[in-house]
């Protein structure tokens, strides 16, 4: 990973197209290196969740392009690069595994982030009947200790229609389920990195495949 956080480092200091272009087989060197990252990821974590795996990993990737249309921030490239792994395509609405890489920045991710309300009331829907399958993974001890507590956005009261006394209202208050865990540059030029995320997003899938478990039930009905 070190082309690619020496590129996106001074991307951040020279966000603009002049720039980009002068230096675009920088990037090109630095994508190679994040498409081989998600290969490697996609191929390995695969083994433990084949729902994610796709004939074509690289398209996992995210645009490094920032669509600025609706933004004050109009400089024209992410910081970062990233890729997204789970059932079905970037456009799909499931739970799955994000790695993201930025200079003193990264992290990876497991879970779903800001659900529509009827994708967000079926998970919901599922907490309520199967809190208890949920909190248990949850409190897993090596679970924990890598990754730590759920996160997200929480609703300061219950959710409309739930009971306020629910034995699972903290987790029915949520609007985004995200597990993350941050690296350093340090961590990132590690050989064993790679392989440590691999380990460490395994722990995840028994989270990821309770939401979209949630999420598969509600659309066949």
């Amino acid at each position: 990973m070190k082309r690619t956080l020496e590129f996106l480092s001074q991307l951040s200091e020279h966000n603009n197209r002049e720039w980009f272009q002068a230096n675009k087989s920088a990037f090109e060197v630095s994508k190679k290196e994040v498409v081989a990252l998600c290969t490697y990821i996609h191929n390995t974590l695969g083994k433990q969740a084949p729902e994610i795996l796709r004939d074509d990993p690289s398209k996992a990737l995210f645009r490094i392009y920032r669509d600025t249309r609706f933004s004050n921030d109009k400089t024209p490239y992410k910081n970062n690069l990233g890729f997204w792994l789970a059932p079905g395509s970037k456009q799909d609405i499931r739970a799955g595994f994000y790695v993201h890489i930025q200079p003193e920045a990264s992290f990876i991710a497991a879970g779903i982030w800001m659900p529509p309300a009827p994708e967000l009331q079926a998970i919901r829907q599922e907490i309520y009947f199967r809190h208890e399958e949920l909190s248990a993974v949850l409190s897993q001890s090596k679970l924990r200790k890598v990754w730590g507590d759920l996160e997200g956005e929480q609703l300061k009261t219950a959710p409309k229609g739930y009971d306020k006394d629910h034995p699972a209202i903290d987790l029915l208050k949520f609007k985004s389920l995200v597990l993350t865990k941050n690296y350093s540059n340090k961590a990132l030029l590690s050989e064993a990195w790679k392989d440590e995320v691999v380990e460490h997003l395994v722990l995840t899938i028994p989270v990821v495949r309770f939401l979209n478990g949630a999420l598969e039930m509600a659309a066949a009905n």
